[in-house]
């Protein structure tokens, strides 16, 4: 725990560096991602980072309060302004503060917990590795949604790995969370990582594949890019089918962008 812990921090600070110098305009700056601002970015984090360390400490009140977070995430309202109220801060200057504290709690426990202990969440329960690689992949997709807003190049990290990986694991999930048969063959993923090591997952005789940067495959399966918009080359019509809709966080059904809509 303490590995991914190292990194679930990083990934907090590369965000928090990113938007700590923003002006207040720039903060309330609209995204590439429902027209969420910068502001409702980072605010979404510090308030799943809050659930989570709620999760961790009180599982049962997190039971409870979660029934109401999923009936705001499943009704046809923007979710900032019903989400952002629950969090509290208005301003850019009350939220880091308290994004800072929640995260330092979160991971501080996350670090007493062994890697197989079982944590609740919105989805199945996680394991604890598996539950702090989430809140990495989670900070690292609305992070890029900064990036994206801000015109800015990221350099990308070994911690990475991490975001693929909940990507390749979360294949029949991708089609369950929308009631579709799971494929029975899993594909092979061959990713190029930021320093061009080789990550891969499946096995080398797998009739249907996946290969290209681990960066546009993490794009794809956090919602941030359309399959279209990246240069993966993918074999077999299950591995293109799960592409088009995947989906590497839990919750509810949510949809890709369109080709050119984000980028």
């Amino acid at each position: 725990m303490e590995a991914i812990c190292t990194d679930l921090n990083a990934q907090y600070m590369e965000l928090d560096d990113l938007v700590s110098g923003l002006s207040k305009d720039n903060w309330f700056t609209a995204t590439p991602f429902y027209g969420w601002t910068i502001f409702d970015q980072v605010a979404h984090i510090a308030f799943f980072d809050q659930q989570a360390l709620l999760a961790v400490e009180e599982p049962g009140k997190f039971k409870d309060r979660a029934r109401n977070v999923l009936k705001i995430l499943k009704s046809d309202g923007a979710w900032p302004p019903q989400i952002n109220p629950l969090l509290g801060p208005e301003q850019p200057r009350q939220l880091m503060p308290l994004w800072r504290e929640i995260r330092s709690n979160l991971v501080k426990r996350l670090k007493q917990k062994g890697l197989r202990d079982r944590i609740v969440w919105y989805g199945p329960e996680m394991s604890a590795l598996s539950f702090a690689s989430a809140r990495l992949m989670e900070t690292w997709a609305h992070g890029q949604d900064v990036f994206d807003t801000l015109g800015l190049s990221r350099n990308n990290h070994a911690r990475l790995r991490h975001v693929a990986h909940i990507g390749v694991v979360t294949f029949a999930w991708s089609f369950r969370v929308r009631k579709l048969p799971v494929p029975h063959s899993r594909p092979r993923v061959e990713l190029t990582g930021p320093t061009g090591e080789l990550w891969v997952w499946g096995e080398a005789t797998a009739a249907e594949q996946v290969e290209g940067t681990a960066e546009e495959f993490c794009l794809v399966v956090t919602q941030r890019r359309n399959l279209a918009d990246t240069d993966l080359k993918c074999r077999g019509e299950n591995v293109k089918q799960w592409l088009s809709l995947a989906q590497a966080f839990a919750g509810i059904v949510q949809d890709p962008p369109a080709p050119g809509e984000r980028g």
